[in-house]
Formats: structure tokens, sequence, C-alpha cells
């Protein structure tokens, strides 16, 4: 049976992945939903290559020229952050990839579960800032949410026939970024370039940043928690410069299991949608011959400031993790602005980690009013500092 796959998010890196996957497959998935931010001629030219049911583009302003664009295709054209709620409750679709950057994608994402969505998750922000209501909707509303992202793709693969087995720690592996084993002096003078220069990895600017920063993988540990239900003390880091090793899941009776292949995100998205199988790919195969080493290292927390200021969030719980994620946020949009050096971004986040009040149980309408106000009180100590 074809799976008919809503994309949030099809411009991007991720995104663009996916339709590479869908088109390889035509027999498994097709695409049913297109939905981008801004990026207008890559969704017009997407729609065009892809012949979804409905395309929406995010900023409204764009809609009259994607409409033009798409005036001869049979494809509906729809606009703005309500026309993105209500699509992924189509009844046409059967899996809604979220592939949003950021707070952006924790709103359709709790409409899709609604609705009773297969939910293929590459947007971490959606666990990290309200992990509790999601994996409480989850539950409610019988749907499973399948990881995308390669870390928490190899532990969900790892735990097949394990379920029943208890975990007593999981490494997520790190590459390290750009800036392994450079202090702090070499740090307070990188640029927006240098940052962007992931070593093994393609992937849009933001998370490029978050990986740069190792706030990524502070994310990825709070999402991990609630994917698998965790305590922070069950969540290790270890950085691994050649990417192969994806996560280790250890057991309580001291074996592992550990998750291989090149550094490929196709790998996990297709897991993701074929999900229980596993079908045929033309990807590159992982050559032992070519890694006669492969090698770990401990994290700089030191330096990597960000990583500890994750797991602070992720130990208290509450608003903590929205209020983190929202500051980090604005802080790396005004770090590829040119406006404040790289490790300004973990003071400015601390700041306001400390400055916006806590909710110890937030609603989803609490998450929404303290995604905003940390975001103020992180512009307001970039203020301070320029």
């Amino acid at each position: 049976m074809i799976k008919h796959i809503a994309i949030l998010g099809s411009t991007g890196s991720i995104g663009k992945q996916t339709l590479e996957v869908i088109e390889q497959h035509p027999d498994s998935f097709e695409v049913e939903v297109l939905v981008a931010k801004d990026s207008v001629d890559e969704l017009i030219k997407q729609a065009r290559k892809f012949q979804p049911n409905a395309v929406v583009i995010g900023n409204e302003k764009r809609y009259q020229e994607v409409k033009d664009a798409l005036v001869s295709e049979p494809v509906k054209v729809y606009a703005g952050s309500d026309a993105i709620n209500q699509i992924v409750q189509s009844e046409s679709v059967d899996i809604v990839l979220t592939a949003i950057v950021g707070f952006a994608g924790l709103t359709p994402t709790v409409n899709a579960i609604k609705a009773g969505k297969t939910i293929a998750l590459a947007n971490k922000e959606t666990l990290v800032v309200a992990g509790e209501i999601i994996t409480s909707l989850a539950h409610e509303y019988k749907v499973s949410i399948l990881p995308v992202d390669s870390e928490h793709s190899a532990i969900f693969q790892c735990l097949a026939g394990e379920f029943q087995n208890s975990i007593e720690k999981i490494y997520l592996t790190a590459s390290g970024g750009p800036f392994r084993g450079k202090g702090v002096e070499f740090m307070q003078n990188v640029t927006r370039e240098q940052a962007l220069n992931h070593p093994n990895w393609s992937m849009g600017d933001k998370i490029t940043i978050d990986s740069a920063s190792l706030m990524n993988k502070g994310l990825e540990a709070i999402e991990a928690k609630w994917l698998f239900g965790l305590t922070p003390d069950q969540i290790d880091i270890i950085v691994h410069p050649q990417s192969i090793i994806h996560s280790i899941v250890q057991f309580e009776d001291g074996s592992m299991k550990a998750q291989m292949g090149l550094p490929d995100m196709r790998l996990p998205i297709q897991y993701a949608l074929a999900f229980p199988e596993r079908i045929k790919s033309d990807f590159e195969r992982f050559n032992f011959l070519n890694y006669p080493q492969l090698t770990f290292e401990a994290v700089d927390r030191k330096t990597f400031r960000n990583l500890n200021l994750a797991y602070q969030a992720m130990k208290e719980g509450g608003s903590m993790p929205c209020v983190m994620n929202a500051a980090n946020e604005v802080a790396v949009e005004v770090f590829l602005n040119g406006d404040i050096g790289f490790l300004q971004m973990s003071d400015i986040i601390e700041e306001s980690m400390n400055s916006v009040d806590f909710i110890s149980h937030p609603t989803l309408e609490d998450y929404m009013v303290l995604d905003e106000e940390a975001r103020k009180a992180a512009r307001k100590a970039i203020r301070v500092r320029g």
C-alpha cells in the first residue's frame, strides 16, 4: 500500500532528501502535501515535479506568486499558519514528516497527532519545548512518533526487539563539529563561514550552527528523554569524529548495541517512512576498510557551554527547555547576521533562562507565551551587549 506523505519544510535539507527517498520508491510513497515558509521558487519547482494534492506557503504575502505559477497544475495552493495547521489533518495524509525548523513546528505536530497521523519527527524543538504534552497526546490518540534524526533513529533501531529490556544508558554521538579540539581563545573570533563549515553533514544554517556550538546535542538529549522515557543521567554524549556510529544503547546487563552507517540522512528518513519494514536502497555502502579506525573523545563542556545549559534545562524541566530553545533560536539568528560573537550565544541563552519566570507544568498556551517572553529576554540581553 502506498503511503501518502505531507512534508512540512519541503524546501529545507531534510525536506529535499525526503523527496529523493520518495522519488526512488514510487511504489511505496507518494507526495500528498508540500509546505514551505518562504522558498517560493523551490516550492514551485517541487510542486511541478511531484504533483502533490496541495502546497502551502507559510508567508501569506507570497501566496499569489505561488498561485499564479501553479495555475495550470492540478495542485491546490494555500497560505499561512492556519492553513498549515489544517492541511496536516487531511484524510488523504498518512504520514506527516515535520521538518520545519524551530518552535514553528510545534502546533502543526500537535494538530497532526490529534488527527491520528503517524509523525516522522525531524523537528527536535517539538519535543524539547513540549515533550510532556506531545508524548501524552501521542499516547492518547494512539499515534506513532518515528524519529528521523540520525541519532534517535539509531537508538530506535537498536531497540527493535528489545522493548521489554531495560536501558541502562544511551550514548548520543557527536562529530564535534568544525571546532572540535579548539579552545575558548580560538572560539572568540570564529566567523559565520567557519561555523557553517560542518565536516560531515549537510544541513540548514540553523542546525549547522547548533551543531557547531553543540546545542544540537543538548536538544537531542532532551528529545531522547521523551522519545525513550529516560532520565538525564541515562543520556551521555561522546564525540565520534567519523560519524559512522550514530548512537549506542547499553542495556542493564552491560551489553551494547550500536547502529552504524555512512553519514547520509536519507537512511533514517527512509527507515521512518517505511517502518516497520526495511526497503532496498541504492545508497552508498559503508566499507570497513575505508575506516580502519573509529575514535571517541570526551566532550569539552567548558568551551561548549551550550551543552551544559541544555542539560540544566532538561533537569529543571517545566518551562525551562522552552525558554532555552527560544533564546537559542534568537541567538543563532543574530550570530548569523554578524551582530554577536559565537561564544556570546551561550551568555544570551543563560541570561534568558535566568530572567524568565519558571512554570513547573506549562500548558500549550503557556508555551506560546513563554516562547515570546524568552525571545524578548534574549533580544534585551543582545541590546545590552550592543
